[in-house]
């Protein structure tokens, strides 16, 4: 007995050995191919916040910074290279009390208000309708418009859209042709009002939801002019809003907008630092980041239940990281540094979003440039891309892709103390170029991990791509080290009929697979 028991104790260990250094096996299944991925699934949102739109991106036309129509030069050459397909404007809270009408006309016109939103600084009204729309004509992206339901009326929003978007005599319209714009703006997404939930009201799902039909009874545009009507929905884990609108709302709803934050301490009142933080609370963001897949799993959902036809999208207009603000700085203006942590967690809700792709047809990330997790950070004339522009640009392959099935076997965990978390996520789809992609990412900072690639039905010879990694869990950029992280060239080759593919400590690969 006691020599068997010594075998079988062997045999054991010897199993569980073999189970803990079990690859993980990634899988594409390239010939069943699955949803589009709207490239509208990586938009962005500027919002009248802090230095956000004044001094990030917009100087003005007399400023020494090269410009184009106010806008700085190397932003918005930096903003293309990602391909921006949409943003959000102008708000974001600011949206439920800005009135459309203090924008347009002479800027040496334009009353100054007081941003009471976003630490109480003036508000020039230097950034309007007429130059957000040379924005993102200069991006050459779409316009997500915010209407004011808060502080507005159904006739100002009504007004508003008309303004932009008739091509009759009317007075309106002439308006803007007097104020310099012939043709109609081009309004793609036209949202009622924001967070009604919160800032944009306090409501109740109930009494939105009235508001909402009401209101967009008088949204009129032309036939093909016509934006996509998006309702104000929830946050978090909150179902309401969602299944009543979805029950309630027969008509004029493209889509119900779902806001999600991920905090590292789950904390509103004390968040965590955006840098100099320990392993503790790298692994509580990537836990907190992960948690928005069931969130949107449970949405969908009550859509499927209440809108079979898929007629209605579910928007994430709202998300990313949100930490302390920099020591220093104005308290509201959310300026934030962003790290390699902030890469790891756009790459992983990026293959969530893919994982929808039939509902999730736009997410806008918080915010574009010098808010929250940000693409750009600016200080006066200097500029410089955060590792969530790296993801950014890394992912562009995915922009209106087909997703492909994948598999993963044997994924190892992730653990710190009582926290685990998978430690390999993946997506995988065809691009619009005819090739197979697959977005990788290790989210364990200590150690790199192997991935064996497989494509059912196929061989897989060969990757090429590129990689996002650093030393540290919090390495940035910064204006004396701009390029500090960065991507570099990513390569392997099948050996023996078999494609291993290496992926380095807390990194975010995304490669063409051959």
């Amino acid at each position: 007995m006691h020599f068997m028991n010594k075998t079988i104790f062997a045999v054991a260990a010897s199993l569980l050995a073999c189970a803990a250094w079990a690859e993980t096996v990634v899988t594409i299944d390239a010939a069943k191919p699955g949803a589009v991925i709207n490239k509208n699934v990586y938009g962005q949102f500027a919002e009248h916040l802090g230095t956000g739109i004044y001094e990030g991106m917009w100087v003005g036309p007399d400023s020494p910074i090269p410009n184009t129509k106010g806008w700085r030069n190397d932003v918005v050459d930096a903003l293309k290279e990602l391909h921006v397909p949409l943003v959000r404007w102008p708000g974001g809270c600011f949206a439920d009390e800005y009135h459309w009408r203090e924008g347009i006309g002479p800027r040496k016109d334009r009353p100054v208000k007081v941003n009471t939103m976003w630490g109480g600084v003036e508000e020039p009204n230097s950034v309007g309708t007429h130059e957000f729309f040379d924005l993102v004509e200069l991006l050459g992206a779409d316009a997500y418009v915010n209407g004011n339901l808060g502080t507005g009326s159904n006739q100002e929003m009504a007004e508003w859209l008309e303004y932009m978007t008739s091509n009759t005599k009317s007075g309106l319209a002439e308006l803007r042709r007097k104020n310099g714009r012939d043709k109609p703006f081009k309004v793609a997404y036209f949202a009622v009002g924001n967070e009604a939930w919160g800032c944009g009201g306090n409501m109740t799902p109930a009494h939105y939801t009235n508001l909402y039909k009401t209101a967009t009874t008088f949204l009129k545009a032309p036939h093909d002019n016509r934006p996509k009507f998006i309702a104000s929905g929830g946050n978090d884990h909150d179902l309401t809003w969602t299944s009543t609108l979805s029950k309630e709302v027969k008509g004029n709803i493209d889509g119900i907008s779902f806001h999600y934050y991920t905090i590292p301490t789950g904390k509103w009142e004390v968040k965590g630092a955006a840098t100099g933080f320990g392993e503790g609370e790298w692994i509580s963001t990537v836990k907190n980041t992960l948690a928005i897949d069931k969130m949107i799993a449970n949405n969908v959902k009550v859509l499927d239940q209440n809108d079979p036809q898929k007629k209605i999208g579910f928007m994430v207009d709202e998300w990313g990281t949100w930490y302390d603000v920099e020591k220093g700085t104005n308290s509201g203006f959310l300026y934030q540094q962003n790290s390699l942590r902030d890469a790891v967690v756009a790459a992983l809700n990026f293959n969530i979003f893919h994982n929808y792709a039939e509902r999730v047809r736009m997410t806008n990330i918080a915010q574009m440039v010098n808010v929250l997790q940000a693409m750009i950070l600016t200080d006066k004339d200097k500029m410089l891309k955060t590792p969530t522009y790296h993801a950014y640009h890394m992912y562009v392959p995915f922009q209106d892709a087909t997703t492909l099935p994948v598999a993963i076997k044997d994924n190892a965990s992730y653990k710190l103390g009582n926290t685990a978390v998978p430690q390999v996520s993946a997506s995988a789809a065809r691009g619009k170029d005819g090739k197979v992609y697959l977005a990788l990412v290790n989210t364990n900072p200590n150690k790199e991990t192997e991935v064996t690639v497989n494509v059912a039905g196929g061989k897989a010879g060969a990757v090429q791509g590129s990689v996002l990694t650093a030393d540290a869990m919090d390495a940035h950029n910064t204006f004396a080290q701009p390029e500090a992280v960065k991507p570099v060239p990513f390569t392997a080759q099948a050996k023996g009929g078999k494609l291993s593919v290496k992926l380095p400590a807390k990194s975010v690969v995304v490669v063409n697979v051959e």
